[in-house]
């Protein structure tokens, strides 16, 4: 499904969020800044949007991205190559619930819009936490739920019925942008999702709703 959105996957992010997606990964990445990692994870990192972020204002020595879907990872080395940064960004073909890297690897690792999509949440959560050195930091940006009256009907709205009508129209495959509501919906968010990420290993976890809770960032360390 992934694949066969990749080519309008960026511009589509760009018209649905209405640019907003770019402040996000913004203000995810710079909870990072204080700790300044040296080797990065981005884990499910698509057309490689979060790993560049991570090199303007992290300056690591060390970025790996990591997607099961083939097409995105393809239109993220063109990316990569484009800002001439291949020597310090590498983008893998990779499961996120089967991470190919030795335990305490990583300093610090980054998913965005990634964990809902995991078949197993626990088991990809734990993988993380395996790959991330002691005293690193996780970083985890997701779309949850508002919950402000009347803001909350408005998305629901938004999400369910407009969204996939312009998904149809502009990447044919409205399939994807039901998905995209119905995966928001089951996602465990909130105090869910951080009682899933202590339950993982992590500690000191923190939510940090954005946009009148339409997206949240969620932080923890090993």
């Amino acid at each position: 499904m992934f694949n066969n959105i990749a080519p309008r996957y960026d511009l589509l992010n760009r018209l649905l969020s209405l640019g907003i997606d770019r402040v996000w990964r913004k203000k995810a990445i710079g909870l990072l800044q204080k700790q300044q990692p040296k080797v990065v994870l981005d884990v499910a990192t698509g057309t490689g949007d979060v790993a560049l972020e991570i090199a303007r204002q992290l300056k690591p020595e060390r970025i790996v991205g990591i997607d099961i879907a083939v097409e995105m990872l393809d239109i993220g080395r063109k990316k990569v190559r484009h800002r001439k940064l291949s020597d310090l960004i590498e983008l893998q073909e990779g499961d996120s619930e089967n991470i190919h890297f030795e335990n305490n690897t990583f300093d610090a690792i980054t998913v965005a819009f990634g964990v809902r999509n995991f078949e197993n949440l626990q088991a990809g959560l734990k993988e993380m936490h395996r790959v991330l050195d002691e005293d690193g930091q996780v970083v985890i940006l997701e779309f949850s739920k508002p919950r402000i009256f009347p803001f909350k009907q408005i998305y629901h709205g938004y999400f369910k019925y407009l969204l996939p009508l312009i998904g149809k129209i502009t990447s044919r495959d409205s399939r994807a942008y039901r998905y995209l509501y119905e995966s928001v919906q089951a996602f465990p968010d909130g105090p869910a999702f951080l009682d899933q990420m202590e339950l993982a290993g992590f500690k000191e976890v923190k939510q940090k709703p954005l946009t009148l809770g339409i997206c949240s960032i969620y932080h923890g360390k090993k």
